[in-house]
C-alpha cells in the first residue's frame, strides 16, 4: 500500500500541473487504498498450512530444512485463553519427527531444521496450532536422508 503513494505522486507529477494541483484534495483512502488495520467483522476465514518438501541441497548432505507458511494466521509466541481474542488469528506450530509420542511448540515462524537423524526414510508432522494449542491444520512431509558417503565425518 505504501508503494501507491510514490506511484500517485508520479504520475500526478508526469500528467501536468493540473492534475498535481487535484492531489491535495485526494483523501488518503483513495490514495494510499484501504487501511490494513481496518477491524474484522465476519469470521475469519479458516487458517491454513502450507508446507514445503525439505530443501534438496541440504538433505543431500543430511541436514532437513522444511519451509512453512501459515494463512490466516500469524505465528506469534503468545499463547493462552486471552490470546484467542487477538485479530487477525495468531499460533504456532507443533513438531513431530517420525510418528514420536512427543512434539515440540515452535512460534518463531522460521523453518524447521533437522539434523542428526539416521539415513532412511522419515516423516516430519507439521501441526499448525491456536494459542490454546488446538490443532486448526496440519501436514506430514516424507522423506528420505541419503546414506553419507564413504569415509565422510562430522
Amino acid at each position: 500500500m505504501r508503494k501507491t503513494l510514490p506511484l500517485a505522486l508520479a504520475a500526478a507529477l508526469l500528467a501536468g500541473p493540473a492534475l498535481a494541483q487535484n492531489l491535495p484534495n485526494l483523501s488518503a483512502a483513495e490514495v494510499l487504498g484501504p487501511a490494513g488495520v481496518v477491524p474484522l467483522t465476519t469470521p475469519q476465514p479458516p487458517a491454513r498450512l502450507v508446507v514445503d518438501p525439505p530443501l534438496p541441497g541440504p538433505l543431500a548432505q543430511g541436514r532437513v530444512f522444511i519451509q512453512y507458511r501459515a494463512e490466516n494466521l500469524r505465528i506469534e509466541p503468545v499463547f493462552g485463553p486471552a490470546a484467542l481474542a487477538v485479530t487477525p488469528r495468531i499460533g504456532h506450530v507443533h513438531v513431530t519427527v517420525d510418528d514420536a509420542p512427543w512434539h515440540w511448540a515452535d512460534a518463531s515462524g522460521e523453518p524447521i531444521i533437522l539434523v542428526g537423524l539416521t539415513p532412511g526414510s522419515h516423516s516430519v508432522q507439521i501441526t499448525l496450532a491456536d494459542a490454546n494449542h488446538r490443532p486448526l491444520d496440519s501436514a506430514t512431509i516424507r522423506f528420505v536422508v541419503p546414506a553419507a558417503p564413504a569415509g565422510h565425518q562430522h
